[in-house]
Protein backbone atom coordinates (compact mmCIF):
# COMPACT_ATOMS: atom_id res chain seq x y z
CA UNK A 1 0.00 0.00 0.00
CA UNK A 2 2.82 2.31 0.73
CA UNK A 3 3.64 2.47 -3.24
CA UNK A 4 5.58 5.83 -3.71
CA UNK A 5 4.17 6.36 -7.12
CA UNK A 6 0.75 5.65 -6.65
CA UNK A 7 0.24 5.08 -3.08
CA UNK A 8 -2.24 2.49 -2.25
CA UNK A 9 -2.56 1.32 -5.82
CA UNK A 10 -3.20 -2.23 -5.62
CA UNK A 11 -6.46 -1.49 -4.02
CA UNK A 12 -7.43 0.92 -6.01
CA UNK A 13 -10.79 1.13 -7.99
CA UNK A 14 -10.63 -0.62 -11.00
CA UNK A 15 -13.96 -0.48 -13.02
CA UNK A 16 -15.56 -1.50 -9.34
CA UNK A 17 -13.32 -3.40 -7.88
CA UNK A 18 -9.67 -2.99 -6.66
CA UNK A 19 -6.91 -3.63 -8.54
CA UNK A 20 -5.33 -6.72 -6.52
CA UNK A 21 -8.99 -8.53 -6.69
CA UNK A 22 -9.11 -7.88 -10.59
CA UNK A 23 -5.67 -9.93 -10.40
CA UNK A 24 -6.37 -12.85 -8.20
CA UNK A 25 -9.62 -12.91 -10.36
CA UNK A 26 -7.77 -13.62 -13.46
CA UNK A 27 -4.94 -16.05 -11.97
CA UNK A 28 -7.51 -18.24 -10.75
CA UNK A 29 -8.65 -18.65 -14.36
CA UNK A 30 -4.71 -20.00 -15.28
CA UNK A 31 -5.45 -24.05 -15.81
CA UNK A 32 -1.90 -24.65 -14.13
CA UNK A 33 -1.90 -23.23 -10.93
CA UNK A 34 -2.89 -24.89 -7.95
CA UNK A 35 -3.12 -22.05 -5.59
CA UNK A 36 -2.39 -18.30 -5.15
CA UNK A 37 -0.50 -16.62 -2.22
CA UNK A 38 -0.01 -13.30 -1.69
CA UNK A 39 3.17 -11.64 0.15
CA UNK A 40 2.51 -8.75 1.50
CA UNK A 41 4.33 -6.55 4.18
CA UNK A 42 4.11 -6.88 8.25
CA UNK A 43 3.12 -3.08 8.23
CA UNK A 44 0.24 -1.57 9.81
CA UNK A 45 -0.40 0.56 6.80
CA UNK A 46 -1.18 -3.36 4.61
CA UNK A 47 -3.46 -4.50 7.30
CA UNK A 48 -6.76 -3.75 4.67
CA UNK A 49 -4.64 -5.01 2.05
CA UNK A 50 -4.20 -8.58 4.05
CA UNK A 51 -8.01 -8.47 5.50
CA UNK A 52 -8.81 -7.76 1.29
CA UNK A 53 -7.17 -10.77 0.01
CA UNK A 54 -8.27 -13.13 2.91
CA UNK A 55 -12.18 -11.42 3.09
CA UNK A 56 -11.62 -13.03 -1.25
CA UNK A 57 -10.78 -16.30 -0.13
CA UNK A 58 -7.05 -16.43 -0.61
CA UNK A 59 -3.79 -17.04 1.38
CA UNK A 60 -1.80 -14.38 3.13
CA UNK A 61 1.61 -14.43 4.18
CA UNK A 62 3.32 -11.48 5.69
CA UNK A 63 7.22 -10.54 6.39
CA UNK A 64 9.68 -7.76 5.48
CA UNK A 65 8.67 -4.63 3.74
CA UNK A 66 12.60 -4.58 2.45
CA UNK A 67 13.75 -8.12 2.20
CA UNK A 68 11.14 -8.78 -0.27
CA UNK A 69 12.57 -11.88 -1.36
CA UNK A 70 13.07 -13.68 1.94
CA UNK A 71 9.03 -12.56 1.80
CA UNK A 72 8.27 -15.12 -1.01
CA UNK A 73 10.23 -17.56 -0.41
CA UNK A 74 8.54 -18.00 3.49
CA UNK A 75 5.36 -17.57 1.40
CA UNK A 76 5.74 -20.19 -0.96
CA UNK A 77 7.67 -22.29 1.99
CA UNK A 78 3.96 -21.87 3.47
CA UNK A 79 2.07 -23.06 0.36
CA UNK A 80 4.88 -25.98 0.57
CA UNK A 81 5.40 -25.01 -3.18
CA UNK A 82 7.74 -27.00 -5.72
CA UNK A 83 7.68 -25.04 -8.68
CA UNK A 84 7.02 -21.10 -7.98
CA UNK A 85 4.87 -18.56 -10.82
CA UNK A 86 6.17 -14.98 -9.81
CA UNK A 87 3.49 -11.96 -10.53
CA UNK A 88 4.20 -8.64 -9.20
CA UNK A 89 0.71 -7.05 -7.15
CA UNK A 90 0.76 -4.29 -9.99
CA UNK A 91 -0.34 -6.55 -13.39
CA UNK A 92 -4.52 -6.53 -12.88
CA UNK A 93 -4.57 -7.58 -16.76
CA UNK A 94 -2.41 -10.40 -16.16
CA UNK A 95 -3.42 -12.73 -18.81
CA UNK A 96 -3.81 -16.58 -17.65
CA UNK A 97 -3.36 -18.00 -21.19
CA UNK A 98 0.41 -16.41 -20.81
CA UNK A 99 0.46 -17.80 -16.97
CA UNK A 100 0.02 -21.40 -18.57
CA UNK A 101 2.11 -21.08 -21.60
CA UNK A 102 5.34 -20.18 -19.31
CA UNK A 103 3.90 -22.94 -16.80
CA UNK A 104 3.73 -25.93 -19.42
CA UNK A 105 6.97 -24.62 -21.12
CA UNK A 106 8.86 -24.72 -17.76
CA UNK A 107 7.44 -28.38 -17.38
CA UNK A 108 8.41 -29.54 -20.89
CA UNK A 109 12.13 -28.19 -21.20
CA UNK A 110 15.00 -29.08 -19.08
CA UNK A 111 15.25 -25.73 -17.80
CA UNK A 112 15.54 -23.35 -14.27
CA UNK A 113 13.63 -20.57 -15.42
CA UNK A 114 11.07 -19.75 -17.81
CA UNK A 115 10.50 -15.50 -18.18
CA UNK A 116 9.14 -13.56 -20.27
CA UNK A 117 10.13 -9.95 -18.49
CA UNK A 118 14.04 -9.46 -19.32
CA UNK A 119 13.48 -9.61 -23.37
CA UNK A 120 10.88 -7.68 -23.61
CA UNK A 121 7.81 -9.29 -26.58
CA UNK A 122 4.97 -9.35 -24.32
CA UNK A 123 3.42 -5.97 -22.77
CA UNK A 124 4.67 -5.24 -19.76
CA UNK A 125 2.22 -6.27 -17.07
CA UNK A 126 1.78 -9.70 -18.93
CA UNK A 127 4.35 -11.18 -17.13
CA UNK A 128 4.92 -14.39 -16.15
CA UNK A 129 7.98 -16.18 -14.59
CA UNK A 130 8.34 -19.82 -13.25
CA UNK A 131 11.38 -21.40 -11.59
CA UNK A 132 11.83 -23.43 -8.40
CA UNK A 133 11.34 -22.84 -4.94
CA UNK A 134 14.65 -24.62 -3.94
CA UNK A 135 16.94 -22.40 -6.18
CA UNK A 136 15.13 -19.23 -4.92
CA UNK A 137 15.59 -20.26 -1.76
CA UNK A 138 19.53 -21.28 -2.51
CA UNK A 139 19.97 -17.70 -3.48
CA UNK A 140 17.73 -16.30 -0.38
CA UNK A 141 20.28 -18.03 1.89
CA UNK A 142 23.59 -17.16 -0.13
CA UNK A 143 23.16 -13.67 -1.62
CA UNK A 144 22.89 -10.39 0.77
CA UNK A 145 23.20 -7.52 -2.49
CA UNK A 146 20.22 -5.05 -1.66
CA UNK A 147 18.89 -5.13 -4.99
CA UNK A 148 18.48 -8.83 -5.15
CA UNK A 149 16.71 -8.72 -1.44
CA UNK A 150 14.34 -6.28 -3.29
CA UNK A 151 14.12 -7.45 -6.95
CA UNK A 152 12.70 -11.26 -6.31
CA UNK A 153 14.28 -13.09 -9.27
CA UNK A 154 16.67 -10.38 -10.49
CA UNK A 155 19.66 -13.00 -9.51
CA UNK A 156 18.47 -15.99 -12.44
CA UNK A 157 18.99 -13.08 -14.54
CA UNK A 158 22.16 -11.87 -13.78
CA UNK A 159 23.95 -14.76 -13.90
CA UNK A 160 22.80 -16.54 -16.84
CA UNK A 161 25.86 -18.75 -16.45
CA UNK A 162 24.33 -20.12 -13.68
CA UNK A 163 20.81 -20.71 -14.87
CA UNK A 164 19.25 -22.36 -17.72
CA UNK A 165 16.74 -19.30 -19.22
CA UNK A 166 14.13 -19.36 -21.53
CA UNK A 167 12.68 -16.53 -22.69
CA UNK A 168 9.35 -16.53 -23.98
CA UNK A 169 8.77 -14.74 -26.97
CA UNK A 170 5.44 -13.33 -28.15
CA UNK A 171 3.75 -14.59 -30.70
CA UNK A 172 2.18 -11.87 -33.41
CA UNK A 173 -1.64 -11.73 -31.09
CA UNK A 174 0.56 -10.88 -28.14
CA UNK A 175 3.52 -8.63 -29.36
CA UNK A 176 3.54 -5.21 -27.98
CA UNK A 177 7.23 -5.27 -26.64
CA UNK A 178 6.49 -1.21 -26.26
CA UNK A 179 2.95 -0.89 -24.22
CA UNK A 180 2.45 -0.75 -20.77
CA UNK A 181 -0.28 -2.90 -19.02
CA UNK A 182 1.36 -2.67 -15.21
CA UNK A 183 -0.47 -0.09 -12.28
CA UNK A 184 2.47 2.31 -11.22
CA UNK A 185 1.77 5.64 -12.40
CA UNK A 186 -1.96 7.75 -12.18
CA UNK A 187 -1.43 7.64 -16.32
CA UNK A 188 -1.58 3.96 -16.39
CA UNK A 189 -4.80 3.33 -13.81
CA UNK A 190 -6.70 5.42 -16.46
CA UNK A 191 -5.60 3.18 -19.20
CA UNK A 192 -6.52 0.45 -17.38
CA UNK A 193 -9.95 1.84 -16.14
CA UNK A 194 -10.70 2.46 -19.51
CA UNK A 195 -9.79 -0.87 -21.32
CA UNK A 196 -11.94 -3.00 -18.51
CA UNK A 197 -14.76 -0.60 -18.95
CA UNK A 198 -14.45 -1.90 -22.62
CA UNK A 199 -13.91 -5.14 -22.62
CA UNK A 200 -15.58 -6.74 -19.85
CA UNK A 201 -19.16 -5.64 -20.65
CA UNK A 202 -18.22 -7.74 -24.31
CA UNK A 203 -15.93 -10.64 -22.72
CA UNK A 204 -16.89 -10.28 -18.97
CA UNK A 205 -13.10 -11.08 -17.27
CA UNK A 206 -12.06 -13.59 -19.57
CA UNK A 207 -10.75 -11.28 -21.93
CA UNK A 208 -7.07 -11.83 -22.58
CA UNK A 209 -4.41 -9.70 -24.52
CA UNK A 210 -5.37 -10.35 -27.95
CA UNK A 211 -8.75 -8.64 -27.29
CA UNK A 212 -6.66 -5.49 -25.67
CA UNK A 213 -4.26 -5.26 -28.84
CA UNK A 214 -7.74 -5.43 -30.87
CA UNK A 215 -9.14 -2.44 -28.95
CA UNK A 216 -6.03 -0.29 -28.83
CA UNK A 217 -5.55 -1.15 -32.83
CA UNK A 218 -9.06 0.33 -32.82
CA UNK A 219 -8.41 3.75 -30.63
CA UNK A 220 -5.08 4.09 -30.78
CA UNK A 221 -5.40 7.27 -28.70
CA UNK A 222 -6.02 5.01 -25.54
CA UNK A 223 -2.35 3.56 -25.98
CA UNK A 224 -1.16 7.32 -25.16
CA UNK A 225 -2.43 7.77 -21.98
CA UNK A 226 0.68 6.05 -20.47
CA UNK A 227 3.22 5.83 -23.45
CA UNK A 228 5.48 8.82 -21.47
CA UNK A 229 5.77 6.50 -18.06
CA UNK A 230 8.99 4.76 -17.93
CA UNK A 231 9.98 1.82 -15.66
CA UNK A 232 12.68 2.21 -12.88
CA UNK A 233 15.43 0.17 -13.52
CA UNK A 234 16.73 -2.49 -10.45
CA UNK A 235 20.13 -1.01 -10.71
Amino acid sequence: MASSRLPGKVLSDIAGKPALLRLLDRLQRAKTLDAVVVATTDQSSDDVLARTVEGAGIRCFRGSENDVLNRVVEAQRMMESEIVVEVTGDCPLIDPAVIDLGVNTFLVNDVDVVANVVKPSYPSGIDVQVFRLAALAEIEQTIHDAAVREHVSLYFYEHPEQYRILHLAAPASHHAPGLRLQLDYPEDQQLIREIYRRLEPKFGIGFGTPEILTLLAEEPALAEINRHCTEKPPR
